[in-house]
């Protein structure tokens, strides 16, 4: 795959790797990994599409200087800026947990127009469902805003965040996923810049539910998929069953046996399924 990079407006740059020919589609991945978390699925999609794996903000080969604000708004309209450049005005779209957040907002937000979007397991409009958890790492990483820690934090999360975790995200429990977790966190430890830039993250992206997605829900007036799948309890069907009665295009689809990592628990399904949707 070649790596490219996208440069936004104001200097933020995302990092992003191409392969295949066709119609675009870019993959978004979740908080806290990387353009990794698709690999299973590019070799069945690069025959048909053109595809776009990004690193988000804070993650991979991508933006992490303290200097940019890193806000919910910020990062949408980075995302935003990316895809009109690098898709066109009329992409197709995936994104799971973070990557899904910001697609549906900038969709809501008018500030893309998808031709078909892939919506996987994410909160929705919904509270987090481990909210003790994530208050905890919130609290973590904005430790690294004090003087003086923000090299110390970055070395913690390192010895946190081991590639055992991968197996754990992954309902088959694939080995392969430690991987993941080994390369998503391979430039953290000691990365002082990386950690301040987290810690403005933590600080400043919303906590409690999304309730404004349940009016913007009626405007994303184009198709959607809600591919879910059945074994991740950090984001029930339930969300999904709510979004489907307020979208005007949505369908709602499950994948059997996956869980968070459902590209590494059932790529096969998971490519046919994108491939059936926006092919």
């Amino acid at each position: 795959m070649r790596l490219r990079l996208y440069h936004h407006r104001d200097g933020a740059r995302v990092a992003y790797r191409e392969t295949g020919a066709g119609p675009a589609i870019a993959l978004l991945h979740s908080l806290g990994l990387s353009h990794r978390e698709w690999e299973p699925i590019v070799v069945a999609l690069e025959g048909r599409f053109r595809v776009v794996l990004p690193d988000l903000p804070l993650h991979g080969d991508s933006e992490d200087r303290p200097r940019h604000p890193y806000t919910l708004d910020w990062m949408t309209e980075v995302i935003a800026g990316f895809c009109h450049e690098v898709l066109g005005p009329r992409p197709m779209i995936a994104g799971h947990d973070l990557g899904a957040e910001l697609a549906l907002r900038a969709a809501a937000g008018e500030r893309i127009r998808p031709v078909r979007l892939v919506v996987t397991p994410n909160r929705l409009h919904r509270r987090e469902e481990f909210a003790a958890r994530r208050a905890a790492w919130r609290a973590a990483c904005r430790l690294a805003a004090a003087p003086g820690l923000d090299r110390v934090m970055a070395r913690s999360a390192t010895l946190l965040f081991r590639p055992s975790i991968g197996e754990r995200l992954s309902a088959q429990r694939n080995p392969a996923a430690r991987d993941l977790i080994r390369h998503a966190f391979s430039d953290v430890g000691g990365n002082g810049n990386r950690a301040r830039s987290w810690a403005r993250f933590a600080r400043r992206w919303p906590a409690g539910p999304q309730r404004e997605l349940l009016d913007a829900y009626a405007r994303l007036d184009f198709p959607i998929l809600l591919l879910w799948a059945d074994q991740d309890p950090a984001h029930p069907i339930a969300g999904a069953q709510e979004a489907l009665d307020l979208l005007p295009q949505a369908q709602l689809r499950t994948l059997p046996g996956t869980g968070f990592l459902m590209a590494y628990d059932d790529p096969v399904s998971l490519g046919r399924e994108l491939i059936a949707f926006c092919g």
